[in-house]
C-alpha cells in the first residue's frame, strides 16, 4: 500500500477510472435518486469508511486540525459539498456528452486558477500536452465528427456543470494550502464533516419538496459505488496525487475519464470499438505523456 501512495500517476489514473463510473451511475439513477439526496448519502457512507482511519490521529493532531480549520472548511465546501452536488444537478438536465465535454475543461480552469492564485507558470510541454489531450477528448465525445461539437446546445444542466468545473479547479488549487501536520485521512474526515453539514439542510429541503429516494437493490448498489470508489478512494488518491505532482499535472488526468468511459462501454455494454476511439485515446495519452515528461526533465 505504501508503494501505491508513492506512485502519483497510478493514483490519478485510478481516480479517473472511479470517476468515470460516477458519471455513469449518477446519470443512470437520476430518476429515482434525487441529486441532493445522492450527494448527502454518498458522503455520509464515505465518512463511515474514512472514520476508522482518521480516528487514531485525532487526539495527537487536534491542535494542528484546529489551526488549519480555514483551509479545511474551504476544501470541504468545494470538494465535498460542492463539486459532486453540482455535477449531479447537471446530470438531471444535460446529456452525458455535454457533461463529459464541459467536465474536460477542468484542467484548463485549474491551470488558469493556479496561474492567478499560486503564480504557477505553464511550461511549453505542459501546454502542448493539455491541448493534445483536450483534442482527444473532443474526438471521443464527438465520435470523430468535430463539427458536431458546434451543434451542442447549452441548457440549465450545462450551467451547473460549468459551476462544477470552476468548483473543482478551485478545490485542486486550494489543496496547496492544506494544513501541515494533519494526517490525510484526518483531513479528509474533517472535510467530509464540513460537506455533510452543507448537504444535510439541502437534502432536507429536497425531501420537503417531495423528492424522495426509491430504495431498491440497484439504487442501493449505485449509492454504495459512489461512496466507496469515487468518494472514499477517489478523494484519497486524488489528494495524494496532486500533493506529489501539483495541480496542473494532477488535474490533467481528468481527461482520462472519456477514455475510460469508452473502454467500459466496450467491455460491459458490448459497444463496438471504432477508429475515433483509438485516435482520441492516443491523443489523450500523448498529452499526458508530454506533461509527465516535463516533470521528469525538471527533476
Amino acid at each position: 500500500m505504501t508503494r501505491l501512495f508513492d506512485r502519483p500517476y497510478l493514483l490519478l489514473t485510478l481516480t479517473a477510472l472511479f470517476w468515470s463510473g460516477n458519471m455513469v451511475v449518477g446519470r443512470s439513477i437520476r430518476g429515482e435518486v434525487p441529486p441532493l439526496g445522492l450527494a448527502f448519502w454518498r458522503w455520509t457512507l464515505a465518512f463511515v469508511l474514512i472514520l476508522p482511519f482518521a480516528w487514531p490521529h485525532l487526539r495527537t493532531q487536534w491542535t494542528a486540525l484546529k489551526q488549519g480549520w480555514r483551509p479545511i472548511a474551504l476544501l470541504g465546501a468545494l470538494g465535498v459539498g460542492g463539486y459532486n452536488t453540482f455535477a449531479y444537478l447537471a446530470l438531471q438536465h444535460t446529456s452525458a456528452i455535454n457533461a463529459t465535454m464541459l467536465n474536460s475543461l477542468i484542467p484548463v480552469a485549474t491551470i488558469l486558477l493556479a496561474r492567478v492564485l499560486l503564480a504557477r507558470r505553464l511550461h511549453r510541454l505542459e501546454g502542448i500536452g493539455v491541448v493534445l489531450s483536450l483534442i482527444g477528448v473532443s474526438v471521443i465525445v464527438s465520435r470523430g465528427d468535430l463539427s458536431s461539437l458546434l451543434a451542442l446546445q447549452l441548457n440549465p444542466g450545462d450551467f451547473w456543470m460549468l459551476i462544477a468545473v470552476l468548483d473543482w479547479g478551485l478545490y485542486t488549487v486550494a489543496l496547496h494550502w492544506r494544513p501541515k501536520g494533519v494526517d490525510p485521512m484526518l483531513m479528509l474526515a474533517a472535510m467530509t464533516v464540513v460537506g455533510i453539514a452543507i448537504l444535510a439542510p439541502l437534502w432536507a429541503w429536497e425531501l420537503s419538496n417531495g423528492h424522495t429516494i426509491v430504495l431498491d437493490i440497484g439504487n442501493a448498489l449505485g449509492i454504495a459505488y459512489t461512496a466507496i470508489f469515487p468518494g472514499f478512494l477517489g478523494y484519497v488518491f486524488y489528494n495524494r496525487g496532486v500533493s506529489l505532482v501539483g495541480p496542473n499535472r494532477g488535474s490533467l488526468f481528468i481527461h482520462l475519464m472519456p477514455a475510460f468511459g469508452t473502454v467500459l462501454s466496450i467491455v460491459f455494454l458490448s459497444e463496438l470499438p471504432a477508429a475515433f476511439h483509438a485516435v482520441g485515446i492516443a491523443l489523450i495519452l500523448s498529452g499526458i505523456w508530454l506533461t509527465t515528461r516535463h516533470t521528469a526533465e525538471a527533476r
